[in-house]
């Protein structure tokens, strides 16, 4: 995964509640076990039902940021749907609530998501849906910031925060702590070997 650090850029709103990952990204498009090339079919019954669905417009196709309403990623666990959102470019979801699973997946994937209040929310929402709204997400300090200078606070767990700035998925993590456990596997075999030639010490 790439390290995240501070994403700058395009949000777009997506002012529905309880997407689903089957809308993020339709089942009869999951045709592969590779991670790439869903981008293209991300919201595709959207964008083919609503021809001004914000990410038709050619302004909000470079979008990096959803701005999203409550229960966003529900429905099956198909991590295919954070394959999709990181594939056309997203790296920050911001809502208020999220599903489990989805949100298990997005920080396996490197997509950030983050949880405001409701009515920063439907702020966020309002503006985005009136123009093509800058925003920065800054992990490093935890805030979202606009162009008018308002700044909002966010939390992060800790592992994931780790996890995302140094771009380790499990694996990567696993891999980074090596030597802290080969480390502790030779201590645990010298005290292995210690109490079988003195077990009366």
């Amino acid at each position: 995964m790439n390290p995240f650090t501070t994403i700058t850029g395009i949000a777009a709103p997506i002012a529905i509640k309880d997407v689903d990952t089957d809308m993020i990204i339709p089942a009869q498009f999951m045709t592969s076990i590779s991670r790439d090339g869903y981008g293209q079919h991300v919201f595709s019954r959207l964008r083919s039902t609503y021809p001004d669905f914000y990410l038709n417009v050619p302004t909000y196709q470079e979008a990096q940021i959803l701005i999203a309403d409550s229960n966003f990623g529900c429905g099956s666990s198909r991590e295919h749907a954070v394959w999709a959102l990181y594939d056309s470019g997203i790296r920050v979801i911001i809502g208020t609530t999220f599903a489990d699973i989805f949100s298990n997946n997005c920080g396996k994937n490197g997509l950030l998501l983050v949880s405001l209040p409701q009515e920063t929310i439907a702020h966020l929402l309002r503006a985005s849906a009136e123009t093509a709204m800058t925003i920065t997400v800054n992990l490093e300090t935890q805030t979202v910031s606009t162009h008018d200078d308002r700044i909002w606070n966010f939390e992060c767990d800790p592992f994931l925060k780790h996890c995302l700035t140094h771009g380790l998925d499990d694996l990567d993590y696993l891999r980074s702590r090596l030597p802290d456990i080969e480390a502790k596997k030779q201590t645990q075999q010298e005290s292995t070997f210690f109490d079988a030639r003195y077990p009366h010490r």
